[in-house]
C-alpha cells in the first residue's frame, strides 16, 4: 500500500492511499506537527502493529468509522500519547510515556499493548526523522510511504 501525505495551504493536508488499483482520500487536520495518520505510520512500521492503517492495507475502508479491535485500539491510545508528547516538545521520558500510555487504556476499557522504553525511543525516533522532512517541505509538496 503507498500512503502520501500532501501538504495544503488551508486548515487541512490531505493522505491519499493506494491500493488495489483505487485511490482513498482523507483531509488531515493540520495539528502544528506531522499529521496524525503520518504517527500511525511511524508507530505501526516501527513496533509492527495491526493499527488504522494495517486496517486500510487488509481491505478496510479508510475512514473514521471503523470496528473496535483490540491491538488497533491500543495502536490509537499510543498515537495519542505521541501526539501529546509531541505537542509539548517531544522530550517526556519514556518511562511517563509508558505511565500515560496505561491511563489512557485504563480510560477507554482497552488492553495496553505491551510497549518497552526502547519501543518510545524507536517510535520517537521515526517521529522525529518523519516531522524533520515534513516541516522542509512547502504547500502541495508530499511524503511518500510504503506500508
Amino acid at each position: 500500500m503507498k500512503i502520501i501525505f500532501t501538504k495544503g495551504s488551508g486548515k487541512n493536508d490531505r493522505m491519499s492511499i493506494f491500493r488495489d488499483g483505487k485511490e482513498e482520500v482523507i483531509d488531515c487536520p493540520k495539528q502544528k506537527i506531522i499529521p496524525h495518520d503520518m504517527v500511525h505510520y511511524a508507530v505501526e512500521s516501527t513496533l509492527h502493529k495491526h493499527g488504522f492503517l494495517g486496517r486500510v492495507r487488509d481491505g478496510e475502508a479508510a475512514s473514521f468509522q471503523v470496528v473496535s479491535e483490540s491491538e488497533s485500539d491500543g495502536v490509537e491510545r499510543l498515537v495519542e500519547v505521541f501526539q501529546g508528547d509531541a505537542w509539548s516538545g517531544g522530550d517526556s521520558s519514556p518511562k511517563d510515556m509508558i505511565d500515560l500510555y496505561r491511563v489512557t487504556c485504563r480510560a477507554r476499557e482497552c488492553p495496553p499493548l505491551p510497549v518497552s522504553p526502547e519501543d518510545i525511543l524507536a517510535v520517537r525516533e521515526r517521529i522525529e526523522a518523519l516531522d524533520q522532512h515534513w516541516r522542509g517541505l512547502s504547500v502541495g509538496e508530499s511524503v511518500t510511504l510504503e506500508f
